[in-house]
């Protein structure tokens, strides 16, 4: 039997999930979990989230509830160990030899960098920050991740990782696959204002979302601008609602289209639909996000055995770094 190939994939603790998540990356994390040729490892970067936010008081609350929505979405922590990134020294030990391999120019250059400094409207950034990719090419490598799945903005990260494990290997090495990165369709969601999905942004659908909440925030969609009243031609490819339709109504888009394009559908009519069919996508998480609220024991649990297993292969990896580099 060919080895499974392994995947490293997390997130930051930002609170519950959205579905931008859901369709950016656990969508693709639950998939390759269940194909059978691969060994996961999901990553809690609590780390990563003092990049851009020193307040840790929250921190563990956040982890908790990130924690629930993987559990739900179908993370099988009996395959895919999760486990808290700052629980496992070592990946703050390979960070600092990565950080010896890359300049400032280069980290300088990343555009997702760039983008989140943009969106975020940070002012001036600190070390930390910059070294994000850095940290995160320690976070994949540690445990010699090979296929990473993300959303498309963090493919410049996932190529710095891979700049990083060539000059580790060329100058100590072969220690370090080269990992790629494994996108869906629907990379990223965007948000009911057509902006990319966020809750500081208030334009986001949670996963954990009750019904008559999703169906209040649909109503706020932005559709067509030129599709003023029913009857109007609309132009379904550069709509919003019909997006959401793509991804969670695939059975009904030839017809949600024509309706659209005749102007046959209205706008208020094709939210509705498109609410419900979001709905019915999020019953079966609600329930089993409910379940595992209900056992907080458990879900420690969960995390302090991920935790475990996880530790045993970074001190492995970290012995092979520190053999390929004479330093032990």
């Amino acid at each position: 039997m060919p080895e499974k190939k392994i995947i490293l994939s997390g997130m930051r603790p930002t609170g519950k999930l959205h579905l931008g998540h859901w369709a950016g990356a656990l969508e693709n994390w639950v998939a390759l979990q269940n194909d059978g040729g691969y060994a996961n490892y999901h990553l809690v970067a609590d780390y990563h989230a003092i990049t851009t936010n020193l307040d840790s008081s929250h921190i563990y609350e956040y982890t908790i509830d990130m924690l629930l929505d993987w559990l739900a979405a179908g993370i099988d922590p009996e395959h895919s160990p999760i486990f808290r990134q700052s629980q496992i020294k070592e990946h703050a030990e390979l960070n600092l030899i990565f950080s010896m391999l890359i300049t400032t120019a280069r980290l300088e250059r990343n555009p997702t960098l760039k983008e989140q400094v943009r969106d975020l409207n940070l002012g001036p950034i600190s070390y930390g920050y910059l070294g994000y990719p850095v940290l995160q090419a320690a976070d994949i490598l540690l445990y010699k991740g090979e296929v990473v799945p993300v959303g498309e903005d963090q493919l410049s990260h996932i190529e710095i990782t891979r700049e990083i494990a060539r000059d580790f290997n060329r100058q100590y090495g072969g220690v370090f696959p080269e990992p790629v990165a494994k996108l869906t369709r629907f990379a990223r969601l965007p948000g009911l204002d057509g902006k990319k999905m966020s809750k500081s942004l208030d334009n986001a659908i949670l996963l954990s979302e009750a019904p008559d909440d999703v169906r209040r925030k649909m109503k706020k969609a932005v559709t067509d601008p030129q599709k003023i009243r029913k009857g109007d031609p609309g132009r379904p490819d550069i709509c919003l609602v019909f997006t959401y339709h793509q991804k969670f109504n695939q059975a009904e888009e030839a017809e949600v289209r024509q309706g659209c394009e005749s102007g046959s559908l209205g706008c208020v009519d094709c939210k509705i639909r498109a609410a419900e069919k979001i709905n019915e996508f999020l019953d079966p998480f609600r329930g089993r996000r409910v379940r595992y609220q209900e056992k907080p024991e458990e879900v420690k649990q969960i995390l302090e055995k991920g935790e475990t297993t996880a530790r045993e292969v970074a001190k492995k990896t970290m012995s092979e770094v520190h053999k390929a580099m004479k330093m032990g």
